[in-house]
């Protein structure tokens, strides 16, 4: 997920509203019995451009929401968002899950399942229409939903790369 274009942003500079995701109750099994703790998985996001994701394991439900938190601040990155939607289609894999991503009319909401739904909210995406494919695993489509929207490059990017100006882009 760390390729050229991603543009990292650090958490002290935003107000950051998070989602949780998932949280499950694990066990470890040993000699004297079984060890129960919570695993959580959480979205951060300031509804404008900037989200993270992260996961966090504790002994009691709290700290796992706390740690995946503080997890998620580590890992921002900024994505581009043209008029509430993305700038154009992208296909997002990581593990068995797939998602696929598509700019959508204004109006047409977020129509996306569990996982990617609280990615796209806490990015501000309003409008898109997501599908997900393979793995239902919500770390796996989580952290395929944040590759795809990583890939993301707006026109004035794509222009910036190539050293052309952006009527060029759209005209060839």
């Amino acid at each position: 997920m760390s390729n050229a274009n991603t543009k990292r942003v650090k958490s002290s500079e935003i107000e950051l509203k998070d989602k949780l995701v998932s949280i499950r109750r694990v066990t470890k099994v040993t000699k004297g019995g079984r060890t129960f703790g919570f695993s959580a998985i959480v979205v951060v996001g300031n509804e404008n451009g900037v989200v993270g994701h992260g996961l966090g394991k504790a002994k009691e439900v709290t700290g796992a929401i706390a740690k995946a938190i503080d997890d998620a601040k580590k890992n921002l990155i900024k994505v581009p968002i043209i008029h509430g939607t993305i700038p154009h289609e992208q296909i997002g894999k990581f593990g068995g899950s797939r998602v696929f991503l598509k700019p959508a009319s204004n109006g047409t909401g977020v129509i996306a399942g569990g996982a990617m739904r609280a990615v796209l909210e806490s990015v501000g995406v309003t409008d898109v229409l997501a599908k997900s494919k393979g793995s239902s695993n919500p770390n796996n489509v989580v952290r395929a939903t944040m590759v795809a929207l990583a890939e993301m490059r707006d026109a004035y990017t794509v222009a910036r790369h190539r050293g052309i100006t952006i009527d060029k882009v759209f005209n060839g």
